[in-house]
């Protein structure tokens, strides 16, 4: 067979995890995303932790960002995600300590088998090291490791795992150069 055939897809989901994205979607219209500034965010926190985020208390994620389900999304100390950040994580999202996911970006940790008719979903986890920063707008795909002290550019798209240490930019995302941290004292 040389085509695609849509009426076989499935997902695999199941109805006990549509109702919980129900129940968490009418959640965040009213009960995260009203709740506007830093004032707020142990507040936002509590609510993503009561539909299973696992987040350090000092994680801070703005009242703009997108989150597809919160009980596949770890987040660890000092870590922010910004303004607008789409957490598309039907896969499981893990991001470490000190790192910064900038305005817009948008973390994708699932895709589709196209070589199969029936184009099935395929869950593939993201995984984020300490101190890495993704600039603003930028792409991260399914799979992806970015390891500690990664910078990944602004607007780069990041298909495949970047080793730590280093600075990353372009469609897709090539190594630029090492990172290196100067010490001001």
């Amino acid at each position: 067979m040389n085509k695609s055939d849509l009426s076989q897809y499935t997902s695999d989901f199941g109805l006990q995890n549509k109702l919980y994205r129900l129940v968490w979607n009418v959640s965040y219209l009213l009960l995260f995303r009203p709740f506007l500034g830093r004032l707020f965010k142990t507040w936002r926190n509590l609510v993503l932790r009561l539909f299973g985020a696992e987040l350090h208390p000092s994680a801070h994620i703005y009242a703009s960002v997108k989150i597809w389900s919160p009980r596949n999304l770890k987040l660890g100390a000092f870590s922010t995600l910004g303004p607008k950040v789409d957490c598309y994580n039907q896969g499981r999202i893990s991001i470490g300590d000190h790192s910064i996911i900038s305005q817009k970006s948008y973390l994708c940790a699932s895709t589709h088998d196209f070589e199969q008719a029936d184009f099935p979903l395929i869950c593939k986890p993201i995984q984020i090291g300490d101190s890495v920063w993704v600039a603003a707008d930028a792409f991260v795909g399914p799979g992806v490791e970015l390891g500690d002290g990664v910078v990944v550019g602004a607007r780069a798209a990041v298909f495949k795992s970047i080793a730590a240490w280093n600075v990353a930019g372009g469609n897709p995302a090539q190594v630029i150069k090492k990172r290196v941290i100067k010490d001001y004292e």
